[in-house]
């Protein structure tokens, strides 16, 4: 039997995360190519009251691991934010992906009801079924930091299309 808040929400992770690798690897050789400062895109940013590329992926990679966890029902692993460079991120990404790779399909077979308490005790506690705190939350979350991303390494004159934003499905 397939399970449907998985199958909503690995796969998906996966293959987005494996888009932002390849439009990362492609920023990589763009800075080089053009000899640019690897700062100017890692640290750029759309407007000024947004986080800059570096932070992005942190916060995407965050979503992706956090939202996985939750709904399997085990412990959200805890990553340090000291990513500096192109080689860093992709270590985090790569990183986020085993760790939802290696979460089986069995510990989301009660994600759909499981209760999700995001903040708890804090006046910004939230509570969710588990449908919801990934449809209505974790993955719109998830979408807007990888869309900012790529957004970013666009902007900052990167050659990546929608092919590379969606990746490989």
């Amino acid at each position: 039997m397939t399970n449907a808040i998985y199958t909503a929400s690995i796969p998906v992770f996966k293959q987005m995360l494996g888009g932002l690798q390849d439009v990362l690897t492609k920023a990589e050789a763009h800075v080089v190519a053009k000899k640019i400062d690897p700062n100017a895109l890692l640290q750029a940013r759309l407007f000024p009251d947004m986080f800059p590329l570096l932070r992005q992926v942190q916060v995407a990679t965050d979503f992706a691991k956090s939202v996985s966890a939750r709904l399997a029902g085990v412990e959200v692993p805890k990553l340090e934010d000291t990513e500096q460079s192109f080689a860093d991120l992709q270590a985090r990404i790569a990183t986020v992906l085993a760790f939802i790779e290696g979460l089986d399909v069995a510990k989301f077979d009660e994600a759909a009801t499981r209760v999700i308490v995001t903040q708890a005790g804090t006046p910004k506690e939230k509570r969710f079924t588990g449908q919801s705190y990934l449809l209505n939350y974790g993955l719109p979350h998830f979408f807007f930091h990888i869309t900012t991303a790529y957004s970013i390494l666009r902007q900052g004159g990167v050659e990546v299309g929608k092919k590379d934003y969606i990746g490989t499905y």
